[in-house]
């Protein structure tokens, strides 16, 4: 294979995959249309049993190696679903594996590593020192680097995730990929637009980690950078083998912020009952914050990274529920006296309100002597539910202020009464 990916080498690493990965479904979610104005299929890569589709890439990387480069082992570098594909196969192979991982990888993400039969390191405090190491490993003790993006055998690989959606979908008018290093959009345009010519391909990436865009753009100022629910996408700098494909393949790299990365992470769990990594949200969350681009038209989203942790999902929900007014804190002005309290809970009761918390307060408030301010953590309907609770309890002489961030999209929170 030469140093840049053919539809012919796309195709062969479809030949070779068939039996050993799994073909996931591409599928409509008619809740998420509705939501954008587009007529949007999702190509469920989560449900490889690495949980992304970077287990396609690595097969045939390791499927290429001769029988001395088996037996001498492989070395990967990795904070993830890549460490995963590695691990997986290499073990089917009978390949030693070894994959370097930053030091504050999550615990979750080492321990499944461990269990597909890697050996795992755990090497400085970010993916370039561990990148770093991994080289050195290999150049010292003769194994063989498994890059996760920048290899022509791995972009072949990635692609065929096209060709599956090309077959098994619509008509698509564009397809939105997670692009980091630029493996997955690489391949995929390159299959893409040989099967059919007429779709569009977008990159989907967070806006702290641009690198893609900016690359495409010639742009070398430096990232924004910091926290991101889409650490599998946060690449400072793309490949030297993807970029030109992309750049002769996509017809623009869009990005979304982490709020969106959020909203579309728990929309696909609402909507389409899909756990997904920020990572693996980002082509959902493109299409959001860009519905002009393609309103009426049929686009196929690649949802992967299903090694969500289950924390990070439990807050993303929980915040969605606040956001959406469906989980409200209120803060409630009582008079202290018997059946005070019980007359708050039932106001809210009486309007339907359910309450899940109290929070009772009498000494360390700025409150007059003979008034208790309570939290009430309450689950409503929506916005206009918590409203109406609200205005009930004012009007009955309890003075209540919104405690919750309903931001984005809904009323800001409010003060009524003193």
């Amino acid at each position: 294979m030469s140093d840049s990916v053919t539809p012919e080498d796309v195709q062969r690493a479809a030949d070779l995959l068939s039996g050993h990965v799994i073909r996931t479904p591409t599928v409509p979610c008619p809740a998420l249309s509705a939501r954008t104005g587009a007529t949007v299929h999702l190509k469920l890569e989560n449900m490889q049993v690495t949980g992304a589709f970077k287990a396609r890439g690595a097969l045939v990387r390791l499927s290429g190696l001769d029988a001395e480069a088996r037996r001498r082992g492989v070395i990967a570098m990795s904070a993830g679903n890549h460490a995963q594909g590695v691990a997986w196969h290499a073990a089917a192979l009978g390949i030693p594996a070894t994959i370097v991982m930053p030091r504050d990888t999550p615990f979750t993400k080492v321990s499944r590593t461990e269990r597909l039969g890697a050996a795992v390191e755990l090497v400085g405090d970010s993916l370039p020192a561990a990148r770093e190491h991994a080289r050195q490993r290999a150049e010292a003790e003769g194994l063989t680097y498994i890059p996760p993006y920048d290899d022509p055998a791995i972009m072949a690989g990635q692609g065929t995730v096209a060709l599956e959606m090309l077959a098994d979908g619509p008509a698509f008018d564009a397809l939105i990929v997670p692009v980091g290093g630029g493996g997955l959009l690489a391949g995929m345009g390159v299959a893409a637009h040989d099967a059919s010519p007429g779709v569009r391909l977008y990159g989907a990436q967070a806006a702290l980690y641009p690198g893609m865009r900016r690359a495409l753009a010639n742009d070398d100022t430096a990232l924004p950078g910091g926290a991101t629910l889409a650490e599998g996408i946060a690449v400072t700098t793309p490949g030297e083998r993807t970029t030109p494909l992309v750049r002769e393949h996509a017809t623009a790299v869009l990005t979304a912020d982490e709020r969106a990365i959020e909203a579309a992470m728990a929309g696909l769990m609402e909507n389409a009952k899909v756990a997904a990594e920020g990572a693996g949200a980002t082509p959902l969350a493109a299409l959001m914050e860009n519905p002009g681009l393609f309103a009426g038209q049929t686009v196929g989203l690649v949802i992967s990274g299903g090694n969500v942790d289950a924390r990070v999902m439990a807050s993303v929900l929980t915040r969605a529920l606040v956001r959406g007014g469906r989980i409200a804190r209120l803060r409630i002005a009582v008079p202290d006296r018997p059946g005070g309290l019980a007359e708050l809970a039932h106001h809210i009761g009486e309007h339907q309100g359910n309450i899940i918390e109290v929070y009772h307060q009498r000494l360390f408030q700025d409150v007059p002597l003979k008034t208790a301010e309570v939290d009430v953590v309450v689950e409503t309907v929506d916005s206009a539910h918590v409203d109406a609770i609200v205005d009930a309890l004012t009007t009955a002489g309890m003075p209540t202020r919104l405690l919750s961030n309903t931001a984005g999209g809904h009323a800001p929170a409010r003060d009524q009464g003193s």
